[in-house]
């Protein structure tokens, strides 16, 4: 029996010919994605204006992720204002918290270091040419110092020895009163 199949359509249709034809998507995407990944110099210029954004609107109340993920695309295409209206506060960031960019080739990550994330939490991924950053507010550190006015002042400054830190009882209308018989 003679079958009318060309030599390519019995190809696209073997599972072998399958795999031969994915492998070749992925090898071209990935020569695509090597060419365009983006320089350290400019993950760093993108994150610093994703930054200046972050801090202008000090957002740092979401009220799910998806509302996150709306913020961060909207800071890809999108520059913060020429000025900032805290100036300081970028100095601060940039005193407590450190940015680095780690290559992969195929694509860079950028990760921040500061006393919350010392091991690094990702803030930005670059692929195709594109800066995509992953940053929330709460993960920038701008404020250093003790977490309580005093460190080692006792919670509690009372006295137990003192006759005045028991008090009276209030009367409660004889409700819990016994009887000694």
């Amino acid at each position: 029996m003679k079958n009318n199949e060309s030599l390519f359509h019995a190809f696209r249709h073997s599972c072998l010919g399958r795999l031969i034809i994915l492998a070749g998507i992925l090898a071209v995407l990935s020569v695509i994605a090597y060419f365009t990944c983006p320089t350290e110099q400019q993950m760093r210029t993108e994150m610093d204006d994703n930054i200046r954004q972050c801090i202008e609107e000090r957002d740092s109340v979401t009220a799910d992720w998806t509302e996150t993920v709306v913020k961060n695309i909207r800071y890809m295409f999108t520059n913060a204002d020429s000025v900032l209206t805290h100036p300081e506060d970028l100095h601060v960031f940039y005193e407590y918290n450190t940015l680095a960019v780690y290559d992969h080739s195929l694509f860079e990550t950028m990760f921040i270091h500061n006393s919350f994330y010392i091991e690094g939490k990702r803030c930005a991924i670059g692929i195709f040419g594109l800066v995509i950053p992953i940053v929330d507010f709460n993960e920038f550190l701008l404020r250093d110092g003790p977490m309580f006015k005093e460190y080692k002042r006792p919670a509690v400054n009372y006295d137990a020895g003192s006759e005045d830190f028991f008090g009276d009882n209030p009367d409660l209308g004889g409700v819990f009163e016994y009887n000694d018989n």
